[in-house]
């Protein structure tokens, strides 16, 4: 029986290149998500590439409580809204679109055709600190891989590498990518990274990273620690670091949305009821309504 390895991250670093990775890959977790909404092919794959790059992304916060969220958006697309956050290895997304205007569109869109001009923004919200910080940049290139690579060399100064892959087969909808980043000496792990002027051992990881294929990143039976041993077996020494399971989370449970509408006054909260005295609240990450009942909402003291 072949064995999966899916649904979680892997971190690594390569100690005297100065440099750091992630390789990270999706499957039924990808199916979980994808499932509560209809989509069309064109936003299925760009949600799984955007929902890989949140997990990669999402694997750099150092706390599980800390919460990074990804959100491209645009004011005349034909995809007005991605948005996927992540959060102690749970993830979560959607994408708000024109229908009509996407059933114009070609069968494989370019992200320029999907988005027109818009932004690409990543937020990192650091529980512990409390600390919160939000690179804006505009929503470039090719891929969505392309436009992260963009935010992390105008709004970190970080030469950063992004491959991302999805496909399907048998078994359902499946993602992989890789990040691998430039560090400075003798400041890794450091909360905000600022690289040297100089970086000659960059070039030398980019290029090993560049070799991976698409192949690669979706064989569910290939071992992440695989990947990562070839691309950098010739390395003196690479360092493996722990690794994160990923799963579908949504925080719209009914306990959570009562204590949201908790902090309306209560009038508020009476004139958002409807006829049976219920308030609708949809949650957009997973496609469900919850109708709570307004006068069973306590307003904390």
């Amino acid at each position: 029986m072949t064995t999966h390895d899916i649904d979680r991250t892997l971190g690594f670093t390569i100690t005297h290149r100065h440099a750091r990775g992630r390789v990270a890959r999706l499957g039924p977790v990808l199916d979980t998500i994808l499932a509560a909404h209809a989509y069309p092919p064109a936003l299925e794959r760009l949600l799984a590439e955007a929902l890989v790059l949140t997990a990669l992304l999402g694997a750099l916060l150092k706390n599980n409580d800390g919460q990074m969220t990804l959100q491209a958006q645009t004011e005349a697309g034909i995809v007005d809204l991605l948005v996927c956050d992540y959060k102690g290895g749970e993830l979560r997304g959607y994408v708000r679109h024109d229908g009509d205007r996407l059933a114009e569109a070609p069968a494989d869109p370019s992200l320029f055709a999907l988005f027109g001009k818009g932004y690409l923004a990543i937020t990192f919200d650091q529980a512990v600190s409390g600390e919160r910080y939000q690179g804006v940049v505009p929503l470039e290139g090719g891929s969505l891989a392309d436009a992260a690579q963009s935010y992390f060399a105008q709004s970190e100064q970080i030469p950063s590498l992004v491959r991302i892959a999805v496909g399907r087969d048998e078994h359902g909808c499946k993602a992989g990518g890789l990040l691998l980043q430039h560090l400075p000496e003798g400041e890794e792990g450091r909360e905000r990274l600022h690289t040297r002027l100089d970086h000659p051992e960059w070039e030398h990881v980019a290029i090993l990273g560049s070799t991976l294929g698409p192949d690669e990143l979706l064989d569910r039976a290939l071992p992440l620690e695989t990947i990562v041993w070839r691309l950098f077996n010739e390395e003196d020494e690479v360092r493996l670091l722990g690794g994160a399971a990923l799963a579908k989370g949504c925080r719209c449970d009914a306990a959570h949305i009562r204590s949201v509408l908790a902090q309306f006054p209560e009038d508020e909260r009476m004139a958002m009821a409807d006829g049976d005295g219920n308030i609708g609240v949809d949650c957009a990450f997973c496609s469900r309504v919850f109708p709570i009942a307004a006068r069973e909402i306590v307003t904390p003291v």
